[in-house]
């Protein structure tokens, strides 16, 4: 049983659907009636749908081909040129990781960051916001999937849009578009992915834009085919290269079956299995980490010093479990459940934590 936080178990809906006969995205005109609706159900999602004041959405909702991580760095590809000042908050490896995008694209990055286990650093970002700054862009990540933590954004959002509401916002949304509300209508590229809460096959980016960061991408010109929005823009006359059209055709009957359950509902699943994992956790011996306010409704990773390998290894040989452990210098010392997606069900994630039980 595939409990990790990412990729997540496929309902057999999906499999179903990515195993019908293949479309060429290229010519066939079925495929680009299946990408529009993908896009207008992940705006939905989004909440990217509303208009503004021209009767327009106020985002638009584009899917290349490529997994998450391709959003994160198309997101800086399409922003960031040599000399960009960008301001990385972080409290996670993503958010770090944001950092050593901007330098690769020649952009000159100040991370305000702090240790893993706590909040995202407000203090500080509001003093270097204060110091003789001219950011163009500031990068966060709304759920650190590493560490099971849910940031909250709105305070680093208050803060950059007083100190200068011209700063672009990118937010990394990956493991929590879908499971829990994200501020989209704050942000100006949000990024998410196939894989995660939607339980689609990895492979695709998801990204809603505003119409600040099209004029921005415009003004940059970014030098990249791949990690570039901007051809994403307008896909009438056809895609910037071959789509993934199993991955597309997958999404889109991932996303049928959320909208099918509704909103509300889905969330509420993810907040009752995270519950569950966190008390079945507690009924042994096990602390999450970080916080437990500060837990993702998406994934758990619990504190299990020097043992997290050795805990995945048993579980998976002897029960067919596979869970996983932390990232970086937490490797050996975070193991971690995803209950996002179809895996946000008390019965699956019983049927986890019975089996942690018996090889702890």
């Amino acid at each position: 049983m595939l409990m990790t936080p990412g990729p997540t178990a496929v309902p057999a809906p999906v499999r179903d659907a990515m195993s019908r006969e293949l479309i060429n995205p290229d010519v066939d005109p079925e495929f680009h009636r299946i990408y529009d609706r993908l896009t207008d159900r992940l705006a939905t999602v989004y909440g990217a749908g509303q208009t503004g004041a021209n009767g327009a959405p106020d985002r638009d909702v584009v899917v290349p081909g490529g997994e998450g991580i391709l959003g994160l760095e198309a997101a800086i590809a399409s922003l960031v040129e040599p000399g960009t000042e960008v301001l990385c908050l972080s409290n996670g490896l993503y958010g770090d990781g944001f950092a050593d995008f901007v330098a690769d694209y020649g952009g000159e990055a100040t991370l305000v960051s702090t240790d893993y286990d706590d909040p995202l650093p407000l203090a500080e970002l509001e003093s270097i916001l204060d110091d003789d700054h001219e950011f163009e862009v500031a990068t966060m990540v709304h759920c650190e999937t590493p560490t099971g933590t849910l940031n909250d954004l709105g305070p680093a959002l208050d803060l950059l849009e007083e100190a200068d509401g011209e700063i672009l916002t990118v937010v990394d949304a990956v493991s929590s578009l879908g499971g829990v509300p994200v501020p989209t209508d704050r942000v100006d590229v949000c990024l998410g992915a196939s894989q995660k809460c939607f339980s689609a096959p990895p492979g695709l980016t998801t990204a809603a834009i505003s119409d600040r960061a099209w004029a921005a991408m415009d003004e940059r010109d970014p030098h990249s085919l791949y990690t570039n929005f901007l051809p994403w823009r307008d896909t009438d006359e056809g895609f910037p290269y071959t789509h993934l059209t199993t991955e597309v055709v997958a999404l889109d009957a991932a996303l049928g079956l959320w909208l099918d359950e509704g909103l509300d509902a889905v969330r509420e699943r993810h907040r009752t299995a995270a519950a569950r994992c966190r008390e079945r956790g507690a009924e042994l011996g096990l602390e999450p980490y970080p916080d437990p306010e500060r837990s993702s409704p998406t994934v758990t990773a619990f504190e299990v010093p020097g043992r997290a390998e050795e805990l995945q290894t048993r579980l998976r040989e002897d029960h067919d479990v596979l869970l996983a452990t932390g990232l970086a210098y937490l490797a050996d010392d975070v193991l971690r459940v995803g209950h996002m997606g179809h895996n946000a069900r008390v019965e699956r994630v019983d049927e986890a934590m019975d089996a942690l039980e018996e090889v702890l």
